[in-house]
């Protein structure tokens, strides 16, 4: 059912739960998984115009291939047999992750989640929030971060 799985990550913490996931789905079909970090450039335009683009850039791109690295790490101590592309790429991660999706002939994207709701979401965007809405592909959300605990904040005591 899927051949090829595109996995972005940023690296964050919870992300060896998206890479486990896919990793598991991937083995199970004998699917290529495709390592996706994007470079943010709309988070240049905060910056002082005496900031030098191509340091900037080039940490960016730095950070992007630890993340990668943690990544393939992963996949390589559950499944070392599973074929690994790994890119970094910039502009607008939800575009980017979408683009590559479509122009790769990807069957799936897998990526995390946080489950912002409310101001948070309205103030912060939701990366995967814009690609579950625009993806032409299927994309599978996995729940990352801390879950709140719902008897904790209704107030009920037991």
């Amino acid at each position: 059912m899927y051949a090829d799985i595109l996995v972005p990550t940023d690296g964050s913490a919870g992300s060896d739960r998206i890479v486990e996931h896919a990793t598991g789905l991937a083995d199970a079909h004998g699917a290529t998984l495709h390592l996706l970090y994007v470079v943010n450039t709309a988070s240049f335009a905060t910056l002082p115009m005496d900031s030098s683009y191509e340091g900037i850039a080039s940490m960016l791109e730095e950070e992007g291939d630890a993340a990668l690295d943690a990544a393939a790490a992963t996949i390589d101590r559950i499944a070392p047999e599973i074929p690994v592309q790994r890119v970094v790429r910039e502009g607008s991660p939800a575009a980017e992750i979408i683009e590559y999706a479509t122009g790769t002939g990807c069957d799936l994207v897998a990526m995390g989640t946080h489950g912002r709701g409310g101001l948070n979401r309205l103030l912060l965007g939701s990366v995967a929030e814009r690609v579950v809405r625009n993806s032409p592909v299927p994309v599978l959300t996995v729940r990352v971060g801390e879950i709140p605990d719902e008897t904790a904040e209704s107030g009920t005591q037991g």
